[in-house]
């Protein structure tokens, strides 16, 4: 994981409530172990008509939303399966920060192990985020996760809540294997206390 630092980009809007993991990556890519590869089929069955081109009608194929880095979505996101390669899919898109009214409580855990920041707001504070992209398909939004604030030209910035731990590992690009990592000296110092112990279990 790259550490998370304030910065500015595009916002994509995908005024999409309920979308699932199924949508957001099908069934039939996951076939892989490994994060890298999966941005190439976020939203497939949307971005891409049945010969293989983009489809003009889906939002994120927007020239405008090319290289945002921050997903605005409806209600919900992430429900379904609990498939930890669509959190893998968005980040490997691009998607650092997604901000919706409410997720899935499996997706949005795995979106912090994964370095993304799943940023909750209400119906209101989303409604006019949501028009403020839809009136300047392009705007730049300002994403503070140090002192937890999000600006835009508009002035429809605010401030939002997140658990202090997983503020920190995003900060530090720390996820579970980085965090265990931390404490790789004790963990030799068991390991050699342990072979000392009980050596015939190291033949």
């Amino acid at each position: 994981m790259q550490p998370y630092k304030k910065h500015e980009s595009i916002a994509a809007l995908m005024n999409r409530s309920n979308v699932d993991t199924d949508q957001i990556i099908p069934k039939q890519f996951l076939k892989k172990v490994e994060r890298s590869g999966f941005g190439q089929h976020l939203f497939h069955d949307w971005r891409f008509n049945d010969d293989g081109s983009d489809n003009a009608e889906f939002e994120l194929n927007k020239p405008a939303f090319k290289g945002a880095h921050i997903l605005v979505v409806g209600d919900n996101f992430g429900c379904g399966s609990s498939r930890e390669h669509a959190p893998w899919a968005i980040a490997d898109y691009g998607f650092n920060t997604i901000i919706s009214t409410s997720y899935a409580d499996i997706f949005y855990n795995n979106c912090f192990k994964n370095g993304i920041l799943a940023i909750k707001v209400d119906k209101a504070q989303l409604d006019k985020l949501m028009a403020e992209i839809a009136a300047n398909e392009g705007v730049q939004f300002v994403v503070d996760l140090e002192n937890q604030q999000v600006t835009t030209p508009g002035g429809n910035g605010f401030s939002f809540e997140i658990d202090p731990f997983r503020k920190g590992n995003l900060l530090s690009g720390l996820d579970d294997i980085g965090l265990t990592l931390k404490h790789v000296d004790k963990i030799d110092q068991y390991e050699q206390k342990h072979k000392q112990a009980f050596p015939w279990l190291w033949v």
